[in-house]
């Protein structure tokens, strides 16, 4: 992949090889929707080559880079039943207030009781004690879960890369830990997830780090500064939608508030990379059309420094639920709506796979595109 082709190759040949990559987005709860999404991508045979995640995506990403192909939808299942609560047994009944209900009963079952496997309150004794916790909730469970479930000598061995994004809290930094260029541990992917004042910090290496989700929800832009860029076709996993209905009621007026305020942070991320990527091939166009005499300009020679051929194709796969979720759908852990956003991953996924709108010529002076196929809004751009 590195002997890139200049950008004014012919459009009617074959795409050159590109890396796969997983973009996953931080969400909570609503990470079971990229659970779905990577299932039908295994099924279409979109083997990653990288995954990066924030938050809840850190940790599907982690159980997917952690774990051989043929394993790694089992293990992102057993993590997903693990860390449901108790209304599994409530029955299935297809009425509106019922969901309405399933879904308050699991929020409200979060934070008195926690998640199995995830997070659980704090001793209310602790509360009591000189200065008191600096978090609500352990997360030692999710030490174990993560033991049990990621296998961190694969995840070392970098036949998949892996990037988890965090914040360094003293600094305020926003710090990739990546297996290319170091040894992850579970503390690395607890560290991405580790969401003030739920979550307490961790620690690595003598520094505390917070939930990535602070400061950016998506690793796009950190894998857009790798270099050299290279061919990629990267699926971009997203929770929170920009566009909704006008909320009617105060719960609702929360939850589009929390998607405008996520989703914009993407938006404009990609965006922006995406501008500087076609402009980064414009001007490789450019050079490859200088005359003989102007290709050892000084001014030139700085211009290479800024081209690239890559081709880079960014798929978007958002969860945009039918009704509305509730203010408290980050935290919506019950059983029967970790199925739904599952499934719902799953066909978006599937109705993308069978549009492949990536397979079409990309332009000579285009080096980044966009496909969203099931926005009925958009297709691509």
């Amino acid at each position: 992949m590195s002997d890139l082709p200049p950008p004014d190759a012919n459009p009617e040949a074959p795409r050159p090889p590109r890396q796969v990559v997983f973009v996953l987005q931080g969400g909570g709860a609503l990470g079971s929707y990229q659970a779905g999404v990577f299932e039908a991508l295994a099924e279409g045979g979109f083997t990653p080559d990288w995954v990066a995640g924030v938050s809840i995506g850190a940790i599907n990403a982690a159980i997917i880079a952690g774990n051989p192909p043929e394993r790694r939808v089992a293990r992102l299942r057993a993590f997903w039943e693990r860390v449901t609560s108790t209304t599994a047994s409530l029955p299935a009944l297809q009425l509106p207030l019922w969901d309405t209900f399933e879904q308050r009963i699991g929020a409200t079952g979060a934070i008195l009781f926690g998640q199995p496997g995830f997070f659980r309150p704090r001793n209310p004794l602790a509360w009591f004690g000189a200065g008191g916790p600096v978090s609500y909730y352990d997360t030692t469970d999710l030490l174990t879960t993560l033991n049990e479930l990621v296998d961190f000598d694969l995840i070392n061995a970098r036949q998949t890369r892996l990037s988890v994004g965090s914040v360094e809290v003293e600094t305020g930094n926003m710090v990739y830990f990546d297996s290319a260029r170091m040894r992850l541990t579970p503390e690395h992917i607890m560290a991405s997830g580790a969401l003030p004042p739920g979550f307490p910090s961790v620690e690595i290496g003598g520094q505390e780090y917070w939930d990535g989700g602070l400061i950016s929800n998506t690793p796009l832009q950190y894998a857009m500064g790798e270099k050299p860029r290279v061919h990629s076709l990267i699926f971009q996993v997203d929770l929170f939608p920009a566009r909704g209905p006008r909320p009617k009621n105060l719960d609702e007026v929360a939850e589009r508030e929390m998607d405008i305020r996520y989703s914009s942070r993407t938006r404009t991320g990609t965006d922006d990379a995406g501008d500087k990527q076609n402009l980064r091939r414009q001007v490789r166009l450019f050079l490859n059309r200088l005359p003989a005499e102007l290709r050892d300009d000084p001014v030139a020679q700085q211009m290479r420094d800024i081209a690239c051929a890559a081709e880079i194709d960014v798929v978007h796969l958002i969860y945009r639920p039918s009704v509305p979720q509730g203010s408290q759908k980050d935290y919506q852990f019950d059983r029967a709506t970790m199925g739904r956003r599952w499934a719902e991953g799953r066909e978006n996924a599937r109705r993308t796979l069978h549009a492949a709108p990536w397979n079409k010529p990309i332009p000579p002076d285009v080096g980044f595109r966009t496909f969203d196929v099931t926005n009925p809004r958009k297709h691509h751009s």
